[in-house]
């Protein structure tokens, strides 16, 4: 015989307990919540291994930059060396590109020089009355003369309103123990720069002294490739960047420009190692079972069409490609440099090398067009552009389906709960009316 009906005298309520609701609910996060779970932590392994290959690709427009005709530098192909000899002059370039192949010699008979005059000697406790000399009169150049009243200055208050002015300097510069100069200078060098110093206040001063004077203003004077320069500056540029700086006057200085190919083979290999490990990268992709990512299409795609600029022919005749001059492919589609034919290739056919890396504007080459689909991956529209959109909104989405199948198995499973424990309610009123009957039965038996 049974102890009761639908559990009733058995403690029934008992069974509608919080273990039960855990494992009802652990069963429905498994089907519902876990398949989401999962697919967010795939998301995240999907997101290192594109970053590591848009990594690759950045390391790989990088080398490919030097290729570009565009390039705001300069290519590879237009590295120069140089080297000096001699004393008498500095040389520097900002853009090596610009320079023109050959030897450039400089000779100066005389270097520019400011205008430099001293005022007399005068004591601390003079320096530091007031002049009350009149009116100095000081012109830079052909500009405007501009008057000074020394009346109720010092000597500092007079430096002080010299130095407001263009084209002079002034400076107060103790010249012995108790002793002070007023020095007066030009702003800049060369005669037509040359101050002329005027006025009561220049005789009060001593300007006026010839033995007070100096340095007296002088261009520089010489010849660079024989052509004579006669200029206020000892620092001139010629060829559009060459800098030459004189520094010494009566010995002959040069400075040889020769084409540098020494980092052409270097580059290109650079290049190509880049390009295979962006290479192994994609194809442990595309090629793996176990890949977490979700477009592999595109990343083939992408290499497809590197491959294709690589593997193209340039030049005017379209007759130039990277394996007519020592380039190689091996079976696991690696490109390697024969360092021996490429050498040939700097020394015999460099202008046709420049021609196929380079190119032209009319015929753009290897480098340059690589350069501008590479670049266009990771811009606006562009193919990387659009997998890191896709992604971006791939995990929105599944962030958002996670939170609403977590709200509603909360909410089916709080609403359970409560139900759970009307049911015991109920159940436990019911086996206590059923006690009392069996009590009845009991005895009456």
């Amino acid at each position: 015989m049974a102890n009761g009906v639908l559990g009733l005298g058995s403690g029934g309520g008992a069974a509608l307990n919080q273990d039960v609701i855990d494992k009802l609910k652990a069963a429905d996060k498994a089907a519902l919540v876990d398949p989401i779970e999962k697919n967010i932590e795939t998301w995240d392994e999907e997101l290192v291994v594109i970053t590591d290959i848009e990594s690759k690709v950045n390391e790989f427009l990088a080398s490919v930059k030097n290729f570009d005709l565009f390039n705001s530098s300069s290519t590879v192909f237009d590295q120069m060396s140089a080297s000096t000899t001699g004393t008498s002059a500095l040389y520097d370039v900002v853009d090596i590109s610009g320079l023109v192949e050959g030897t450039v010699t400089a000779i100066f008979t005389d270097l520019a020089q400011k205008d430099v005059y001293q005022s007399n000697a005068v004591t601390g406790a003079v320096k530091d009355a007031t002049i009350d000399g009149g009116t100095l009169t000081i012109q830079a150049g052909s500009s405007t003369a501009v008057d000074f009243d020394t009346t109720g200055k010092t000597y500092e208050e007079l430096v002080d309103e010299i130095n407001l002015q263009t084209g002079m300097s002034a400076s107060l510069e103790q010249v012995g123990a108790d002793s002070y100069r007023l020095v007066l200078k030009s702003g800049e060098s060369g005669t037509v720069n040359a101050l002329t110093i005027t006025g009561a206040g220049s005789t009060a001063l001593g300007y006026d002294i010839g033995a007070n004077k100096i340095l007296a203003a002088q261009n520089m004077q010489g010849t660079i490739d024989g052509i004579a320069y006669d200029v206020p500056s000892n620092t001139n540029t010629i060829q559009g960047n060459l800098t030459i700086t004189a520094v010494e006057t009566g010995s002959t200085s040069t400075i040889s420009i020769q084409k540098d190919t020494s980092a052409v083979m270097t580059e290109v290999s650079d290049m190509l190692t880049l390009y295979n490990e962006l290479v192994d990268l994609v194809d442990a992709e595309v090629l793996s079972a176990d890949s977490p990512v979700s477009d592999t299409s595109s990343l083939r795609s992408m290499m497809s069409q590197i491959k294709g600029y690589l593997f193209a022919d340039y030049g005017a005749s379209a007759d130039k490609n990277i394996f007519q001059y020592g380039i190689e492919l091996d079976k696991t589609g690696h490109l390697s440099i024969n360092t021996e034919d490429f050498s040939d290739a700097i020394n015999n056919n460099y202008d046709d090398l420049k021609e196929l890396f380079v190119g032209t504007a009319a015929n753009e080459g290897l480098g340059t067009q690589l350069k501008t689909f590479v670049d266009a991956l990771d811009g606006f529209d562009g193919l990387l552009y659009n997998y890191g959109e896709t992604m971006a909104d791939r995990k929105t989405n599944l962030d958002d389906d996670l939170e609403e199948a977590i709200a509603d198995l909360d909410a089916k499973y709080s609403l359970m709960s409560s139900q759970f424990a009307a049911y015991a309610a109920v159940i436990a009123q019911m086996e206590a009316g059923f006690g009392g009957l069996k009590q009845m039965m009991a005895e009456s038996t």
